[in-house]
């Protein structure tokens, strides 16, 4: 072989698949269709937000590099949901995009076992038997190399088109050539692939905006995605601020007059686009009620003059574009710098998929990101961790690292993936995950750190860094255990009473002012909410004793009498590997769940 992996694109898929297979010791080559691309942040300039921001560090736990990538590369902090609780809040992080690509491509470059090729693959290498097995890839220059397992994470670009009104290109990114043939030759090969759209909104020169106009919104003082750089003391860039606009009855009034340019509104883009994110145009039509919505304006990096509209999505021809924006105040002399398009491009149905993101079809075949049906970068990094972690295993002989519902906002996101499938690009709310004040995102390293530690994906200075930051939990939530005030009353009635800036509590606490503030607001965190916690946890047992009981993968459930005819066609579908994935099929009844119990039991 000439690979222990080959990883077929250089996104953020590609980046930790790429990453996580070399990091455990065998050969991994990624295959990139231009490498200055590697890392690109096609859309919005920034990573994180809501539940996003739980997988980026989550990501980090096990390993991963997201984190340490934005950290490198971060203009402006926040954490989203101040005001509500711990369970819903989360960290973004706005990037210099050409920081954070230059660190990824570093990233890449420096690490062993790991080679980087410019080429396109189009065709898989198969095993021409009665169980396929991946064998290699085909290229575009008419390469055929070899490898033990694939990795695909090729993005929007398998077979891609870019639509701008009237014009349209095979481009998977505005500029970028598509990706042609894989998909074709996938769907040769019987998988099930299917299209879906995602759109951006245009770039606009800074220096062309009156920003007078517009309302000034200030990061937080910045601090670190990745756990590992807090306990390091990690520098940032200078930061820089973001602003807030509207449109107006005047911005609708010109996308109404000219809906009917619209390529979504045409019939030209087929695939299934993203009800959650919807277009400037959906929105107008959609919505026809609202008399304005927002605009963010968000700064693309130090390098450039380019700012990103936040909000303001579409496909509209140039010219609309154009006038629309300017109809915007602080937007009258506007220039454009790259318009706003949309891109439809070729996914495989995820229920093809094991948990563990391998083909159901084709072994030692694994994909992830956008591939699989799912929008964004942190979900597309989160795939592509757990791909390579699993492409490894494979090679090992050994069984799959699957995170559950309870572990992971990473575990929600691969099980709604392969369990109930998608239509449409899936993103990650916080409202999926049924668990979320087990699943904060300041307790992702507790949470995955062991695990990612034997799986080898944490090194011995990382892991005692870690194991420093548990004992000084543990230390800090005694400290505070023992407190109490001069009316007798203990810390833990006053936090579930109260709510406290946890930098009010140091200067009752002196012996506090040794740790990281981080560390301090965590425990003070898991004191308050201790019996949330314990019922959550409560709840998590109960549904793990499903998850542990495997149900046979040569079970015809054609042959299963009793079963309704629904829940046949569902289970077939999805071929679940334990009673809890089949409970969570849509449709199927639990009578039917019942009855696969019995079964178990007997084989």
């Amino acid at each position: 072989m000439d690979f222990d992996c080959i990883v077929i694109g250089g996104g953020h898929a590609g980046i930790e698949a790429s990453l996580a297979v070399s990091r455990l010791g065998f050969s991994c080559l990624i295959i990139t269709q231009n490498p200055d691309c590697i890392g690109a942040l096609s859309c919005n300039p920034a990573i994180g937000g809501l539940s996003k921001g739980n997988l980026v560090r989550e990501v980090d736990a096990l390993g991963g590099e997201m984190a340490k990538l934005i950290d490198k590369s971060l203009i402006q902090y926040r954490v989203l949901n101040r005001s509500r609780g711990p369970a819903v809040q989360a960290p973004r992080a706005q990037a210099d995009k050409r920081e954070y690509q230059k660190a990824a491509r570093r990233a890449l470059e420096s690490q062993k076992n790991l080679l980087i090729m410019m080429d396109t693959v189009i065709d898989l290498i198969v095993s021409e038997d009665q169980s396929p097995k991946v064998l290699g890839v085909l290229t575009a220059r008419g390469h055929k190399i070899s490898s033990r397992t694939v990795i695909l994470a090729a993005g929007t670009f398998m077979e891609g088109k870019v639509f701008i009104g009237e014009y349209e290109a095979r481009h998977g990114r505005l500029g970028e050539e598509a990706s042609l043939g894989l998909g074709t030759n996938l769907r040769r090969r019987f998988f099930p692939v299917g299209r879906l759209k995602t759109g951006t909104p245009a770039r606009i020169a800074g220096n062309s905006i009156d920003y007078e106009k517009l309302e000034k919104q200030d990061g937080e003082a910045a601090q670190a995605f990745s756990f590992d750089l807090i306990n390091l003391n990690q520098t940032f860039l200078p930061q820089l601020p973001c602003w807030i606009g509207y449109t107006n009855s005047n911005t609708h009034e010109i996308i109404r007059e000219n809906i009917h340019r619209s390529p979504l509104y045409g019939g030209k883009i087929m695939g299934t686009g993203a009800r959650y994110c919807p277009s400037i145009e959906d929105k107008v039509v959609r919505f026809p009620e609202r008399t304005r919505h927002h605009i963010f304006v968000e700064p693309e990096g130090h390098y450039t003059n380019e700012v990103y509209l936040n909000g303001c999505s579409t496909s509209l021809p140039e010219d609309v574009q154009r006038d629309f924006i300017r109809t915007i105040p602080a937007f009258e002399e506007a220039i454009i710098v790259r318009p706003g398009y949309a891109v439809e491009y070729d996914y495989i149905d995820p229920l093809d998929l094991y948990p563990s993101l391998e083909s159901k079809r084709i072994s030692h075949f694994f994909s992830a990101g956008q591939t699989n049906g799912s929008s964004g970068y942190e979900e597309a990094a989160a795939q592509g961790l757990m791909a390579g972690i699993n492409a490894v295993l494979k090679m090992k002989g050994e069984e799959p690292f699957i995170l559950g519902r309870s572990d992971a906002y990473i575990g929600v996101l691969i099980d709604d993936l392969t369990t109930l499938g998608t239509k449409e690009p899936y993103r990650m709310f916080t409202s999926r995950a049924e668990y979320r004040l087990v699943l904060r995102h300041d307790t992702a390293d507790t949470r995955l750190s062991p695990k990612a530690r034997e799986l080898g994906l944490i090194d011995d200075s990382r892991w005692e860094r870690f194991m420093q930051k548990s004992q000084g939990l543990e230390v800090i939530q005694q400290i505070m255990a023992q407190q109490k005030f001069s009316d007798g009353e203990i810390l833990k009635k006053r936090l579930v009473r109260e709510t406290l800036n946890f930098c009010q509590l140091l200067p009752q606490f002196p012996d506090l002012g040794a740790y990281p503030a981080e560390w301090v607001e965590r425990a003070a965190l898991d004191i308050k909410y201790a019996g949330y916690i314990e019922k959550e946890n409560r709840a998590v047992e109960k549904m793990k004793k499903m998850d542990f009981i495997k149900i046979p993968q040569s079970l015809d459930y054609n042959l299963v009498q009793g079963l309704s005819a629904e829940s046949k066609e569902k289970l077939l579908a999805v071929r679940p590997i334990t009673i809890g994935q089949a409970a969570r099929i849509s449709g199927v009844r639990q009578g039917d769940i019942a009855l696969l119990l019995l079964l178990t039991k007997k084989t």
